[in-house]
C-alpha cells in the first residue's frame, strides 16, 4: 500500500449538501469538497448555477486513497445515495443543476463507472431505465464557504433538508431491504443481530467492554468513526461506555419504548446500524453515557490509524 498514491473522484447526485456526508471520514478519503462542474463559465456563483443557465451541475470532488478506498467501492457508495432513474434533479430539486452524473477523470474510471452502471441496470433494483450521465471530467469550482461541510455546520438544518426533500425515505426503500441480506454474509450472527434487529449482546461477555487499548472504534458495518478510547471509561455496566462521540452528526437518537421502557437509542447516520443506547449518568461535562454494544463497533488502534486511512485521527493520541 502507498499512502502517497491519491487519485480523485467527482460525482454529482443532487443537492451536494447531501452529498458530502455519506463519503466523508471513511477510511481513505482525503477530502470532499462541494461545488460546481459540467459546464462552461468560470468560477460560477450558486446563485447562477442554480439559475440553470451555465450548464454546471452540484457536485462533490473526492480526494481519495485507492489502495484503501477503491473507485470501485465510490461508486457503489454513490449509487445509493440517489434516484438514478429521475432524468429531471434529484427528490424535491428540480432543475438542470441537480441531475446525477459521474465524472471521470481516467479511461479507467471511465470503464467502471459504465460496467457500474451496467450492473445496477441488470439487478432489477428500478423498474425505470439508469438516466445517470458517466461523462469526462471538466474543470472543478469549490462552492462558497458556506456550503462546505454544510452537515457539520447546520447540522439541524441538514437533517430537516434530508428528511423533508424525501431522499431518506427513497434509500430506506431502494437500499436496506436488499442490503441486509448481503450484511448476512460478512457479518457474524451476533453482529447482525445487534446492528440490523436491535438486540443487545450479553454484559461482561462482548469485547470490548474491559478493553483498554488505545484507538478509536468505528461502525462494523459503514466504518465511520464513532468513538475515541480517549473518551472510554467503565461504567461497571458490562458494555463500552463513552462519555461522548467522535463526531456527533454521525450518532443519531431515537425514542425507544421497547420492553416497557422510554429510553434513547442511538444508531449510526450513514448505515443506520444500531449501537445501544445513551443515558444522562455519565461522568463527563455533560453527564452523558453512551452504552454501546461491541458487536456493532471495530476497533482500530492508534498505531495502524494511517495505515487504515484514519490518519486524520492520529492527533488524537498526541
Amino acid at each position: 500500500m502507498n499512502k502517497d498514491i491519491l487519485e480523485v473522484a467527482t460525482f454529482a447526485g443532487g443537492c451536494f449538501w447531501c452529498m458530502v456526508q455519506p463519503f466523508d471520514e471513511l477510511p481513505g478519503i482525503v477530502s470532499v469538497i462541494s461545488g460546481y462542474t459540467g459546464g462552461d463559465k468560470e468560477n460560477p456563483t450558486y446563485e447562477e448555477v442554480c439559475s440553470n443557465t451555465t450548464g454546471h451541475l452540484e457536485a462533490v470532488q473526492i480526494t481519495f486513497q485507492p489502495d484503501i478506498f477503491p473507485y470501485e467501492k465510490l461508486l457503489e457508495l454513490y449509487w445509493q445515495q440517489i434516484d438514478p432513474t429521475d432524468a429531471g434533479g434529484q427528490f424535491y430539486d428540480r432543475g438542470e443543476s441537480y441531475k446525477t452524473a459521474i465524472f471521470y477523470h481516467t479511461e479507467k474510471q471511465k470503464l467502471l463507472a459504465e460496467k457500474s452502471k451496467q450492473q445496477l441496470a441488470e439487478s432489477g433494483r428500478f423498474s425505470k431505465p439508469i438516466v445517470t450521465m458517466i461523462v469526462e471530467a471538466k474543470p472543478f469550482y469549490p462552492a462558497e464557504d458556506y456550503h462546505q461541510d454544510f452537515y457539520k455546520k447546520s447540522t439541524s438544518r441538514y437533517k430537516h433538508y434530508r428528511t423533508g426533500s424525501g431522499r431518506d425515505r427513497f434509500i430506506e426503500q431502494h437500499w436496506k431491504e436488499k442490503n441486509r441480506e448481503e450484511l448476512k454474509k460478512v457479518l457474524s450472527p451476533m453482529q447482525f443481530e445487534v446492528t440490523q434487529n436491535n438486540g443487545t449482546e450479553p454484559p461482561f461477555q462482548n469485547e470490548f467492554w474491559n478493553f483498554e487499548k488505545e484507538g478509536i472504534y468505528v461502525d462494523i458495518v459503514s466504518r465511520k468513526p464513532l468513538f475515541s478510547s480517549k473518551d472510554k471509561y467503565d461504567a461497571g455496566c458490562g458494555w463500552p461506555s463513552f462519555t461522548k462521540p467522535i463526531q456527533e452528526v454521525e450518532v443519531v437518537e431515537k425514542v425507544d419504548t421497547s420492553y416497557g421502557m422510554v429510553r434513547t437509542e442511538v444508531r449510526s447516520k450513514t448505515a443506520d446500524t444500531h449501537l445501544g443506547h445513551v443515558f444522562d449518568d455519565g461522568p463527563g461535562p455533560n453527564r452523558l453515557r453512551y452504552c454501546i454494544n461491541s458487536a456493532a463497533l471495530k476497533f482500530i488502534p492508534k498505531e495502524d490509524l494511517e495505515k487504515e486511512g484514519y490518519g486524520n485521527y492520529a492527533d488524537l493520541f498526541k
